[in-house]
């Protein structure tokens, strides 16, 4: 078992320093709380710290956060800090709930974090990979800022609007899901047992068949003789887009190629005009410069895409062009926003301008979504009628055609 060398304050206010066996380093920071004391310095001894390095800093794998938890997380410390609690104690608080949640592992880890002087950013990567790089390089701007409950509590509106989003897309697509799970279900007894008997008794008429109805029976023969070659070609496809779209040029063209998808490109392209406005104009009223304001937005933005873009701005401005002249330049934001940027820098208030701005793009990202769950649902039915509606047309007009051609019939 690893042995950990920590350094502690006693329940008196003295120091305990000694050594400790523990699991992790979780488990032994668990084990000196028990214990009625307060580690500051915690350190792995041993070959185990030497693997433990080698292998790169921990990012508390274990510590593992469902999307509600990180929202409940956000939520209590942000209201914490606003209450007027510093971090560390606020953390601790976390980290003192009644419910055993995975929630007081991850406060005391990044407590620990920030007791042996790493950043809350940092602190919070480490403690558990469930919050993403978007969320820690947030953190981050308010660290630059000093804005770090603002940020958090944009962070809240952030993921609850997201987690709504969620719900509405999963609420919409339960009628359609069942209604497509039906046809399928429907189509595959029809052309497992149906269509094979059908087929016999068509083609013993010796009548061409028309062209529809034998495209569904060459269909319902191939997918029958070489499922096995669709399911392995269906995966391979679908790994190596997801392997080419995950790093290089690959990334960049699905993250861009992402912005112009019907409906959902206009949602993305619009929560990023609200996170680009709120961010920005949050790190400008705190006295953050302009040129860090833009660095920090960059890495905050996940999309390879709008990174190149924002760099490209960052150039333009660091090269002595107005913000509005190097937004225009890139081509990519709407015009009221270039011309609120370049009212902002008129007046002197560039920062109250993108926060107004800010607010009205939350509106409009409200309305997109409203507009893209209202979609999904007709878009589903539509597509599952028209398949069901090719199938029976090819049917019936080959059972019309041998019917029509039978001896006897007029």
């Amino acid at each position: 078992m690893p042995v950990f060398a920590y350094q502690a304050l006693q329940p008196g206010g003295g120091k305990s320093s000694g050594e400790i066996e523990a699991l992790s380093r979780q488990d032994a920071f668990n084990r000196l709380r028990q214990q009625n004391l307060q580690p500051f310095q915690l350190s792995m001894k041993g070959a185990e710290a030497a693997a433990a390095a080698a292998d790169g800093p921990s990012t508390g794998g274990e510590n593992v956060l469902s999307r509600q938890q990180v929202l409940l997380f956000t939520e209590e410390l942000c209201e914490l800090l606003e209450a007027g609690l510093k971090l560390d104690r606020a953390l601790q608080v976390i980290e003192q709930r009644q419910d055993k949640s995975m929630l007081r592992h991850v406060a005391a880890s990044a407590r620990l974090s920030l007791r042996e002087g790493a950043t809350f950013s940092a602190a919070l990567k480490k403690a558990s990979p469930s919050f993403s790089d978007l969320y820690c390089n947030m953190v981050k701007a308010g660290e630059a800022s000093g804005t770090v409950p603002k940020i958090l509590k944009r962070q809240v509106e952030f993921l609850t609007m997201m987690s709504e989003l969620q719900r509405r897309v999963t609420s919409a697509l339960i009628y359609p899901s069942v209604i497509f799970a039906a046809g399928i279900g429907l189509l595959a007894i029809f052309m497992t047992f149906l269509l094979p008997q059908l087929t016999m008794m068509l083609t013993k008429t010796g009548k061409t068949l028309p062209l529809a109805t034998r495209v569904l029976i060459g269909i319902s023969e191939f997918f029958g003789n070489y499922w096995w070659v669709i399911l392995i070609v269906g995966t391979a496809a679908v790994l190596g887009f997801r392997q080419y779209t995950s790093k290089g040029k690959g990334r960049a063209w699905w993250d861009r190629a992402k912005l112009s998808l019907p409906a959902v490109g206009p949602l993305l392209r619009m929560r990023f005009y609200a996170q680009f406005t709120q961010t920005l104009s949050t790190l400008l009223n705190n006295g953050v410069s302009l040129m860090q304001a833009m660095q920090l937005i960059k890495n905050a933005t996940p999309n390879v895409y709008l990174q190149d873009l924002l760099e490209k701005v960052a150039e333009n401005v660091q090269d002595g062009a107005q913000l509005s002249r190097a937004v225009a330049r890139v081509q990519f934001f709407p015009p009221t926003l270039i011309d609120i940027v370049q009212v902002g820098e008129t007046t002197g208030d560039l920062g109250g301008a993108l926060e107004r701005s800010a607010k009205s793009y939350d509106k409009q990202l409200s309305v997109v979504i409203e507009r893209v769950t209202a979609l999904i649902q007709p878009m589903v039915i539509v597509m599952v009628a028209l398949f069901v509606g090719l199938v029976a047309y090819s049917m019936i007009t080959g059972i019309m055609q041998t019917v029509s051609g039978l001896p006897g019939r007029r």
